[in-house]
Order: C-alpha cells, then sequence, then structure tokens
C-alpha cells in the first residue's frame, strides 16, 4: 500500500460525509446532461441511485478492506453498483451508457476532492485512489450489465418460442402443435415441455404435431420429433405426426428414417379425422375397465 493511501482514503471519505449531498446531485446533473435522459430512466430514479451509491462509497471506504478488493468484498457496495448496471441494462441502455455514468460519478467526486485545502501531492494522491476505485466499480457494472443483457435475451428467445409454439386445443381430449419454421434442439424442449403441460391440463388423449410449415426434415429434425413423440407416450396419449407433404415423405424415405411406429396423416384435417376414433376407443377402453 502506498504510504500516502491512507491519509487519501480518509480525504475521500471526509468529502463522501461532509458533501455526499452534493456530489449525488452533481452526479445526477452530468447524467442529464449526456445519456441518462435516452435510456428511459427518469431523474427521481436517477437521484435515488445518486444517494444509495454515494452511500455505500463511503460505507465501504470505512471499512476495513482494501481499496482493490472493495468493490467486490463489500455487500452495500457491490449491490449499489450492481443495481445501476441493471437498471439500465432492463431499460435497453447500451454499454457507452454504463460508461459514461461511471465516468460522470468520478468527475463529479474529483470536483469534490479538489475543494480539498491540502497540497498538491496529497490532492494528486486522493486523485489517484478515486481512479482506482471507480475504475474497478466500472469493471464489475459493465460485467453486470453483458450479464444482465444476456439473461434479458434469454428469456425473450424462450418467450419467442413459446409464442411460436402454441398448444391449440381442436377437440376434446385432441390437442395440436402447429410447427413453423426450424425444429432445433430448444425449440423441441419448448414444444415437449407446454405440450406435455396442455396434456395434463386437458386431460387429452391425442396429441396432434402439424410439420407442414416446418421447410425441410432431416435426421436432426426426427430425432427430435421421434423424442417429443416418445415423452407424448409416456403421459398416457396417442400422438399423430401430419403435414408430411411429398418432399418431406421423399426425404425421410431416402434418409431412412423410420417413422412407422407413428401414425402420420398427409394434412392436420386428415390427423383430426384419425383422432376422434382414438378418443372414443380409449373412452370405450376405460369404460370397460371400470366395469370390471
Amino acid at each position: 500500500m502506498n504510504a500516502s493511501e491512507p491519509e487519501a482514503r480518509l480525504d475521500i471519505c471526509a468529502v463522501l460525509r461532509e458533501q455526499g449531498e452534493k456530489v449525488a446531485d452533481r452526479w445526477v446533473q452530468l447524467q442529464l446532461e449526456q445519456t441518462a435522459l435516452g435510456t428511459g430512466i427518469t431523474e427521481a430514479e436517477l437521484r435515488e441511485e445518486a444517494n444509495a451509491l454515494v452511500d455505500a462509497l463511503r460505507a465501504g471506504l470505512e471499512s476495513d478492506q482494501p481499496v482493490e478488493q472493495l468493490v467486490e468484498a463489500h455487500q452495500g457496495l457491490h449491490q449499489a453498483i450492481t443495481e445501476l448496471s441493471l437498471l439500465r441494462a432492463r431499460r435497453g441502455a447500451s454499454p457507452a451508457v454504463i460508461a459514461s455514468a461511471v465516468r460522470a460519478l468520478k468527475e463529479a467526486l474529483l470536483e469534490a476532492v479538489q475543494d480539498l485545502s491540502r497540497d498538491s501531492a496529497s490532492l494528486y494522491a486522493t486523485a489517484r485512489l478515486t481512479d482506482r476505485l471507480l475504475d474497478a466499480a466500472a469493471a464489475v457494472s459493465f460485467a453486470t450489465f453483458v450479464d444482465g443483457r444476456e439473461e434479458i435475451i434469454r428469456r425473450q428467445s424462450r418467450q419467442l418460442l413459446e409464442v411460436s409454439t402454441p398448444v391449440v386445443r381442436l377437440w376434446d381430449k385432441v390437442l395440436a402443435v402447429p410447427l413453423i419454421g426450424t425444429l432445433d434442439t430448444a425449440r423441441t424442449q419448448v414444444v415437449m415441455e407446454n405440450l406435455l403441460e396442455a396434456i395434463q391440463q386437458y386431460e387429452a388423449q391425442v396429441a396432434i404435431i402439424d410439420i407442414t410449415g416446418v421447410p425441410t426434415v432431416d435426421t436432426a429434425v426426427a430425432h427430435h420429433l421421434m423424442q417429443t413423440v416418445n415423452a407424448v407416450r409416456l403421459m398416457g396419449a396417442d400422438c399423430v405426426i401430419s403435414g408430411i407433404r411429398p418432399p418431406i415423405a421423399q426425404t425421410i424415405s431416402q434418409l431412412g428414417i423410420d417413422l412407422s411406429a407413428i401414425l402420420t396423416r398427409a394434412t392436420l384435417a386428415d390427423a383430426l379425422a384419425a383422432a376422434i376414433p382414438l378418443t372414443e376407443a380409449s373412452g370405450q377402453a376405460t369404460g370397460t375397465a371400470a366395469l370390471r
């Protein structure tokens, strides 16, 4: 540790304690002048955030943790910086906005530090310590921002998958999943989860998977379909695949893919016509079992 660092740390603590409100106000002003207004973050939110972070900075510096570990190790400071980043990530801000916010805080704090009646060497040490502290804060905030944006993207992707794979109730005890586009592993998982939940909810006996909108069927797509069919059967329901157009039938035949164990139909209407007798047969079998 540099010999002047403890004194510099005390100086920053004194500034935050005596001029904390001024630093927070200046930080808000600088953000409003730069990019914050374009992120949907209100001035009231900025002020609440500024007060919380200034208080957390002071509490962190007053602790006995080293400056190098302060941002990561001090719970209150780490949480304040994390919330700053997540707020901007949720509002669709760019990484430049995060960088701008940290630079603005550094500028506001350095302005307050310069008001100290200290010699140039002490002011230099205090400014250097401020730089190190807020550079560490910038690193944490940027990492949090990236993680937050990735989580938002993952959540939105899953929502899109769910919207693009609706489970439709066609008839009493008959459900259908009309698939459009490429069927990959992630989408298969969503289809399977939604379909199995719907089978349980509606006590369905037949599930129709319509692939009319699937452009191609290769070995991977066939494997995904078989996984879904097997899961449906484990739920005690029958499965029908519809939408087997001539080009797809030819491709399946050429690839040597065996779908003989699955009931298939050319159109969704044909599949529904085949599904209704299956529900009636299932009902009769249930009734016979009950009589026994």
